[in-house]
């Protein structure tokens, strides 16, 4: 009886062991399989987006305006009239569509914007450009741009200028402009 319990006892240690060193062996698994994914996590948080987002704010004629919008870069493309189509809505940026917000109304080439927040986007062409204000500032893209929710737009003439590898906006004292590519695109306010 005695080396019948005493079996029992090894057995049961050694059954136990055994169960213990597979939970230990699965956790060690986990704990590699849960690095291994924060390595890959700081990998990719390090790796620069394609299109940052970007923000100027500036005062021009004494009123606060605030451009935030997707910054893509060239990258060897050709951008107008054929990554972005002339004649066709463009966000102005990347990703989520241009914002620009003023904190007063506003003319803009002579014609008046009320404060506010708005989406912003242009039209390109061969020609003068048609710049949009649209009173719907969030939106992803120009995918669902309405022109009936547009609430100013105005013509401008883009001027060439040197390479400028990624988009950038500009605010100065006389108004602001956009730059990318070959091109700046300048709009007066006052």
């Amino acid at each position: 009886m005695k080396t019948t319990l005493k079996l029992k006892a090894v057995l049961f240690l050694l059954l136990a062991g055994g169960i213990y060193s597979c939970n230990q062996a699965g956790t060690k698994t986990a704990a590699s399989d849960t690095a291994k994914t924060a390595a890959t996590d700081t990998a990719k948080a390090k790796k620069p987006l394609a299109s940052p987002r970007d923000s100027v704010s500036g005062v021009v004629n004494g009123d606060s305006v605030t451009i935030n919008y997707g910054s893509p870069s060239v990258k060897g493309r050709v951008i107008w009239g054929k990554l972005e189509p002339y004649g066709a809505v463009w966000r102005a940026g990347a990703n989520e569509a241009t914002t620009f917000t003023t904190t007063k109304d506003i003319m803009v080439e002579g014609k008046k914007l009320p404060k506010g927040k708005y989406g912003f986007f242009v039209i390109p062409t061969t020609a003068k450009w048609t710049v949009i204000f649209n009173s719907v500032p969030n939106q992803w893209g120009a995918f669902k741009y309405d022109s009936t929710k547009d609430v100013l737009r105005v013509k401008v003439m883009p001027q060439p200028h040197p390479l400028t590898e990624r988009l950038v906006y500009t605010i100065d004292p006389a108004g602001f402009s956009l730059t990318w590519e070959k091109i700046t695109l300048p709009l007066m306010i006052k």
